[in-house]
């Protein structure tokens, strides 16, 4: 019998879709600001641009609702072609995303995200909208938020963290594009043997 290929756990946002990017447009419109006031090089919870601990509900809200911003985040480039390699090369992509954290918007998070999914030809064998992306059960997973590489990683699961400015602190195994995150999976050496803790 063949051996089965490893279940991929693949986030969306920071990972295949562009949200700091599409953020950053739709929170200059909301702060009515120049687009270029807004720094790319932003941190987890988007402080340097002048958004409150308390203040990104409402922001959120509005780029979900009246921006569509799961259906129009650009894609991160690399993501449908390497995605698409891996698929074709036997490996299960299960689609993991914490979307459902604003009440009473899982209608349009999901209908979106789905949408996003098929336009951009995203393969995928599962789609879960979870905050505990541990019990999800991938054997690598491919992450951007720094507390859920390093839950994760504390929890014992492969991860590689998919580099952008707000995980600068995590420790390897990184990948700074999709083509890197195909070569870690493909020549697991570097995953399999890693032994650096969940940051420096």
């Amino acid at each position: 019998m063949k051996s089965r290929k490893p279940v991929i756990g693949v986030d969306l946002d920071g990972v295949c879709a562009d949200f700091y990017g599409r953020m950053r447009e739709i929170a200059a419109e909301w702060f009515e600001r120049p687009l270029d006031s807004l720094t790319s090089d932003v941190s987890y919870g988007l402080g340097e641009w002048g958004i409150s601990p308390g203040g990104y509900d409402s922001l959120h809200r509005f780029a979900l609702h009246q921006r569509e911003l799961f259906e129009t985040m650009p894609m991160i480039p690399g993501a449908r072609r390497y995605l698409r390699m891996l698929s074709d090369e036997g490996y299960h992509i299960r689609i993991i995303t914490h979307r459902l954290f604003i009440h009473y918007s899982h209608a349009s998070a999901v209908s979106q995200t789905v949408a996003w999914l098929d336009r951009h030809g995203i393969p995928y064998w599962d789609l879960c909208f979870m905050k505990e992306k541990s019990a999800v059960g991938a054997d690598i997973y491919i992450e951007d938020n720094p507390a859920n590489v390093e839950q994760l990683r504390n929890s014992g699961h492969t991860t590689i963290c998919f580099a952008n400015s707000t995980n600068r602190h995590v420790a390897p195994p990184r990948a700074d594009s999709w083509a890197e995150v195909y070569r870690l999976i493909t020549c697991r050496d570097d995953l399999l043997t890693d032994t650096h803790p969940s940051v420096t």
